[in-house]
């Protein structure tokens, strides 16, 4: 500038001061009436607001000049062809992709949720207080976040007698059980199906048979036989009782096995003698008998001799033997014995008699109403049939289940009394 005032005269020099004030006034003008024209918007970008000065005619030029492409899932408040005016707000907000995997079906998601609460209620989801969610529902969202969703099933347990229902996401039998309340002790004589450490499935059903081991005391009779022994001072055919027979007795002691509650087996452990049997002795006679014969006696009469005729002799007469006697195979029963109604097929009420002496028959051996003698029972009546009383079979009725037990199955002499 120095230079030119050298050259230049000061008159000429002063007028190209001013026109290059004039120019700089005019060009300063021109830039603040040119930014004067900016519309002034907020910009909320993902929660961070900032106030724009924008020539932009439209929402997506402003979003072009502020570096911002909106995808597919985003949140955009306005459409992007509207028109910027002054003082509006425009909200953008970034989508977040979400992975979803329920029992193991994966899914992909977009939200612009905040927590995982909001986005399940978004996208219309729920699930129970018993699922297993692999989040709190609260915790906030993060792009690419992954959220695990096992839902609950519902496995019976068959418990003994008593029926359970348990929820369950999963693990193995033991889990399951500790989670029911339900106590097994592997050690014990219980079963259970499946085995403790087999996994769960929505298929699973569970079975625990509980079992109980007791043991049970027995006193049974013991039958005793008949003997018969040969007599030849008796006549053939006859019979004496030399001595009665007397029963014995056994203790029994059986392992009682129970399955819920149930009796499923019974298994003799021991047995004792406490009083021997006395048989019952016969004697059968072997004498024959001789016919008498008349003598011959003479007499003279009128010179005549005359000869007696014989004597027939006389028919020896047996003893009543009491009627047939049969060997049977013997059983016993009671009134309330498992299909037994109480009553006989002869009308007789066990329940109301229960100490009364009744055998169950077979009528085309022995008649109903037929009174007996039983060796081990004595004397009885035929008052009632059975369907597997056949042929050379009877049942005895006794009061208790126990007595029938202490009786058993028997060979036996029944003899009919009429």
């Amino acid at each position: 500038m120095r230079i030119i005032s050298k050259l230049m005269p000061a008159s000429k020099m002063k007028l190209v001061i001013s026109s290059i004030g004039v120019l700089a006034l005019v060009v300063f003008s021109g830039l603040v009436l040119f930014d004067a024209t900016k519309a002034e918007v907020v910009l909320n970008d993902n929660g961070e607001k900032q106030k724009v000065r924008t020539h932009a005619t439209t929402i997506d030029q402003l979003l072009e000049e502020a570096g911002i492409t909106v995808g597919e899932h985003d949140l955009l408040s306005h459409k992007t062809d509207t028109a910027i005016e002054n003082g509006m707000e425009i909200n953008y907000k970034t989508a977040k992709q979400i992975i979803v995997t329920i029992d193991g079906a994966e899914q992909e998601y977009y939200t612009t949720a905040d927590t995982i609460d909001e986005f399940l209620e978004e996208n219309d989801l729920s699930f129970a207080d018993r699922d297993d969610v692999s989040h709190d529902l609260q915790t906030a969202l993060e792009d690419g976040l992954h959220i695990d969703v096992t839902q609950a099933y519902q496995v019976t347990i068959h418990d003994g007698e008593k029926e359970v229902k348990a929820w369950t996401t999963g693990g193995n039998v033991k889990d399951l059980l500790n989670e029911a309340g339900i106590a097994f002790d592997p050690e014990s004589d219980d079963r259970i199906e499946p085995k403790l450490d087999e996994a769960l499935s929505a298929e699973t059903s569970i079975s625990i048979v509980r079992v109980e081991k007791d043991k049970e005391e027995v006193n049974e009779t013991v039958a005793f036989d008949t003997e018969k022994q040969e007599d030849s001072s008796l006549p053939k055919g006859e019979e004496r009782v030399v001595s009665e027979g007397e029963e014995g007795t056994i203790k029994k002691v059986y392992e009682i096995v129970k399955e819920n509650g149930k009796e499923a087996s019974r298994e003799l452990l021991s047995e004792e003698v406490t009083k021997e049997s006395k048989n019952r002795v016969v004697a059968i006679g072997t004498k024959e008998q001789q016919p008498q014969v008349a003598k011959k006696q003479e007499s003279k009469s009128e010179g005549n001799l005359v000869t007696l005729a014989k004597e027939e002799p006389k028919e020896s007469k047996k003893p009543s033997s009491n009627g047939k006697v049969f060997t049977m195979t013997a059983s016993a029963y009671t009134a309330g014995c498992s299909g037994c109604s109480g009553h006989t097929s002869t009308g007789i009420d066990l329940n109301a008699n229960p100490n009364m002496k009744v055998i169950a028959v077979d009528p085309s051996v022995i008649p109903l109403g037929t009174r007996v003698w039983v060796e081990g029972y004595g004397e009885a009546i035929a008052g009632d049939t059975g369907g597997h009383i056949v042929g050379n079979r009877i049942d005895v009725h006794v009061p208790s289940k126990s007595a029938a037990y202490s009786w058993g199955r028997k060979t036996v002499t029944v003899k009919v009394l009429d």
